[in-house]
């Protein structure tokens, strides 16, 4: 069975006939939620299974795999209804899907910023429940699934705090320090990204709790790197290989490690105005991307997004997985990148 095969059959188990309308709507918006992406983290369950010689039946395997996509199709869309964006890599979001659903049905223009929220929320809660039932009928042993029940426990409530941390420092008029920038970037990404899909591989291979914990600690690293490379990216990044408006995350005042060290900064005075201002335009962002580069900024985010990179490489030649999962990941997940900084091969 293909992931998209298996992922089909774990968000439609059933149908409400006396309410077909709705029901078709929020399943189509969850297709269109687990379709497309690079699907890194299910591969990141399997080829780690496989590092570690896992012996478990590829049903039970696939199944799990499953479960850190649809995870990560709950995520994406509680973030774009927090963010308000109605667009995903160039095409509609969750919550694009269904403003444009407000639109057919000639719902009032002032109603469907409600329809668009509430359709999108109950969305993603169903891929949520999807991933949870998911792991707990993968088909593993009793103890095995267990296992995988905590670590998605732990998941779900270190990036919910990561997101609503990310929420308030955008509100707050202070800057944060760079440690907990750091653990925002950790907790909402690098856990549910990284720590658990390779940490869930582990499990299912019967791997030791040493090797467990030194999987999460590399996934750690890794989707920290991500994350900061990401921000980057957000802001500096060609959209159409981003999928990224340009101007999202500074209009939205993300209080992203980036900004925490242009805050250190003799730019900063004329950055600061500008951060959270929704009408922020191009000529402005501009200016911004110019200070940052001149302050330094971005040169010591992407030195210390390859400072993670390189703890994780050393981390995975320790227990033999650079050739098998490292090197792979770094092509499948964002490409084939050996360092973030501007004009690195």
């Amino acid at each position: 069975m293909s992931l998209q095969d298996e992922l089909d059959d774990l968000v439609i188990p059933t149908r409400v006939p006396a309410l077909s309308r709705d029901h078709d709507a929020l399943m189509a918006a969850v297709e269109v939620g687990t379709s497309g992406g690079k699907r890194f983290r299910p591969w990141l369950v399997t080829t780690v299974h496989a590092a570690f010689t896992g012996a478990q039946p590829e049903s039970v395997v696939d199944r799990a795999a499953a479960a850190t996509e649809l995870l990560h199709t709950a995520f994406v869309v509680h973030d774009d209804v927090i963010d308000n964006d109605d667009t995903r890599r160039g095409r509609p979001s969750v919550p694009g899907w269904f403003r444009a659903d407000a639109v057919a049905l000639d719902t009032a223009p002032d109603d469907q910023d409600t329809y668009t929220r509430a359709g999108a929320i109950l969305a993603g809660d169903l891929a949520l429940a999807a991933a949870i039932r998911a792991v707990a009928t993968c088909g593993a042993d009793v103890r095995t699934t267990a296992r995988l029940l905590d670590l998605l426990d732990d998941t779900l409530h270190a990036s919910a705090a990561g997101e609503l941390a990310d929420v308030r420092l955008a509100l707050s008029p202070r800057m944060p320090d760079a440690q907990e920038a750091l653990a925002v970037a950790e907790h909402k990404t690098a856990v549910y990204s990284f720590v658990l899909p390779m940490q869930a591989g582990a499990v299912l291979a019967g791997a030791t709790e040493e090797h467990v914990a030194a999987l999460g600690e590399i996934g750690r690293c890794l989707g920290v790197a991500f994350q900061l490379r990401d921000d980057v990216r957000g802001i500096f990044g060609d959209p159409v290989d981003t999928g990224k408006d340009r101007l999202g995350d500074l209009r939205e005042g993300k209080r992203t490690p980036l900004m925490v060290h242009a805050s250190q900064t003799s730019s900063w005075p004329r950055i600061a105005p500008h951060l959270g201002d929704p009408h922020l335009t191009e000529t402005t962002a501009a200016t911004i991307r110019e200070l940052l580069e001149s302050c330094g900024s971005r040169g010591y985010i992407e030195e210390l997004a390859d400072q993670h990179l390189e703890i994780a490489r050393e981390q995975s030649r320790s227990l033999g997985l650079e050739a098998a999962l490292l090197e792979p990941l770094l092509t499948h997940a964002w490409g084939d990148v050996p360092s973030t900084r501007a004009g690195a091969a």
